[in-house]
């Protein structure tokens, strides 16, 4: 008897101490989608080193108010050139997909000019690339223990620092952190 597999979307999927892949140690990823057809999220815990969206608007020759000095984050290894912006529900411009009556996810420079302009959304991040599962590879990797999936609040979302997301998802969802381990036990 098949089961039909977990649909994480709208939440955060968070990397267990061990996963065995060090790009998504403390990884915090916002999950997009996830279906039958495989998986997608963005990493919103891992600054870019020296990358605000101010340099990347100037980049993309795009105006804008003031410095922006917000870090642009690791979204994923996947096409790491490609930007994403995850924002409130107050701003839906070109190509904005709302993700589980939750947040917003946009990748038109029509979001950046609206940010850049001071009219865009009032909550956003922005990322460079994304995780991407194929069919059943996310469940796979939720059985051999390297994620765990939590709601996650807004405010941990768009407020907390990056250097804290992973704690402080952990601490939403009642669990100390410091008090994972990669070793297994025995009954």
């Amino acid at each position: 008897m098949d089961s039909a597999p977990p649909f994480f979307t709208g939440q955060l999927l968070l990397a267990l101490p061990g996963i065995g892949d060090p790009r998504f140690a403390h990884a915090v990823i916002a999950m997009i989608s996830h279906d039958e057809e495989g998986a997608m999220g963005i990493g919103i815990a891992d600054p870019i080193d020296g990358m605000t969206v101010g340099a990347v608007l100037d980049q993309l020759e795009i105006g804008h108010d003031g410095p922006l000095d917000q870090p642009v984050f690791l979204g994923g290894p996947v096409e790491p050139s490609r930007g994403f912006v995850i924002h409130s529900r107050d701003w839906g411009g070109e190509g904005a997909v709302q993700v589980a009556d939750r947040w917003m996810v946009s990748s038109s420079h029509d979001i950046l000019r609206a940010i850049g302009e001071g009219r865009g959304p009032a909550r956003w991040l922005v990322a460079l690339g994304y995780a991407g599962w194929s069919p059943g590879q996310l469940e796979e990797e939720m059985v051999r223990h390297g994620w765990h999936v939590t709601p996650g609040s807004d405010a941990l979302l768009f407020e907390t620092p990056p250097t804290n997301r992973w704690q402080a998802a952990f601490a939403e969802a009642g669990v100390d952190a410091r008090l994972l381990t990669t070793e297994g036990g025995e009954a």
